[in-house]
């Protein structure tokens, strides 16, 4: 079976970065709808549907004009920031049926959040977190790709990082990630999977290594925390071997209480593009060289070729999976002890697409 083309659209994606958006048109697809993203002169983000209702000329290639005005550059439909047509050509009274969608947007930790489906469910309250991004004491570097494969691949990348070994060897992976076991954790209450890989006596990767200083083994944890269907976060702790956190440490929590550890905090937002294609945003945030450049430009540097490795990897599968989808393959997917992750992740995203929630498939 194949990996799911569906995606749930009652949710909460990241749209973009805050910095981003500015008091220009910008437009990017979310769950295969076109959007068109500004900020009005009052600092607030706008998201409205790219199509004018007319004739479905792409907002995005419009103008902007009395700073939250957008005027179409076809025929000149004109739109306030609620998505209401105010002024249409040739004539005074504007169609009542003359609008276009407007989209709840929550600006929180950096993200544009948008809400993707019926808005009187948008609760605010239930964007996840990530406070590091924007923390003082920590120091972040970001990025983002468009991968051509669905969201679910990239889900099972995430969600099980023994590939590091096999596909990112000499940037992030060691043999001790492939070959140590991990503890996976359902919280159906809270929505998360949680996934650990507590590493003892292990290799430092060129990562860490050329950014930390450490020159001798380590003890490195990786604490996996995923709220399906778009946020990721991985507590990774990277100390001297044989140096261990205080007994009721809190991964990506207790930072400060790990005196003598280095914490990264990297957070994917996993949002779907089309059914076959899934904007990956990543970031990185560190507590240690806060101010170094050098150690930024390292980390960022090195980081993107990770990445790119999962986007080439990714784009791959997708054409193989596809292939067989096309001539009507039967493939049956063969999972093992490190794939319970991927498969928890698989179930939650299962019961968000339940039939309360809407649903799109390829």
């Amino acid at each position: 079976m194949s990996p799911s083309t569906a995606f749930v659209r009652n949710q909460w994606y990241v749209a973009a970065y805050g910095e981003e958006i500015g008091h220009e048109l910008f437009a990017r697809t979310i769950c295969n709808e076109p959007l068109v993203f500004f900020r009005a002169e009052d600092g607030h983000v706008v998201v409205l549907s790219d199509r004018c209702v007319h004739r479905r000329y792409p907002l995005s290639k419009s103008r902007l004009v009395d700073g939250d005005r957008i005027v179409c550059g076809y025929h000149g439909f004109t739109y306030d920031r609620g998505g209401v047509c105010v002024a249409v050509p040739a004539q005074t009274r504007v169609p009542r049926t003359a609008r276009v969608t407007a989209y709840p947007v929550m600006e929180q930790d950096s993200f544009v959040w948008v809400w993707i489906g019926d808005r009187d469910k948008a609760d605010p309250a239930a964007i996840p977190r990530a406070p590091w991004l924007v923390d003082r004491g920590w120091t972040t570097i970001r990025g983002l790709e468009t991968i051509q494969g669905r969201h679910a691949l990239l889900m099972d990348n995430l969600m099980d990082l023994s590939h590091e070994t096999y596909l990112h060897g000499g940037y992030i992976g060691t043999p001790e990630v492939a070959e140590t076991p991990i503890t996976t954790e359902v919280d159906q209450g809270a929505g998360v999977v949680r996934v650990s890989r507590h590493m003892d006596d292990a290799e430092c990767p060129p990562f860490y290594a050329n950014s930390t200083g450490i020159t001798g083994r380590i003890t490195r944890w990786q604490d996996i925390e995923f709220q399906p269907p778009c946020l990721y976060r991985l507590h990774s702790r990277i100390a001297p071997q044989g140096h261990y956190p205080p007994h009721d440490y809190e991964p990506g929590r207790d930072a400060d209480r790990d005196g003598g550890a280095f914490h990264t905090e990297i957070v994917y937002a996993l949002t779907p593009e089309t059914e076959h294609s899934v904007h990956d945003f990543w970031m990185v945030a560190r507590d240690f060289a806060l101010d170094d450049q050098g150690v930024t430009e390292y980390l960022h540097k090195s980081n993107h070729t990770v990445v790119m490795q999962d986007v080439v990897a990714l784009a791959l599968v997708e054409e193989v999976i596809a292939e067989e989808e096309r001539v009507g393959g039967t493939y049956q997917e063969l999972s093992i002890n490190i794939d319970t992750g991927a498969l928890a992740a698989r179930g939650l995203m299962a019961r968000l697409a339940s039939p309360d929630s809407s649903e799109v498939t390829a």
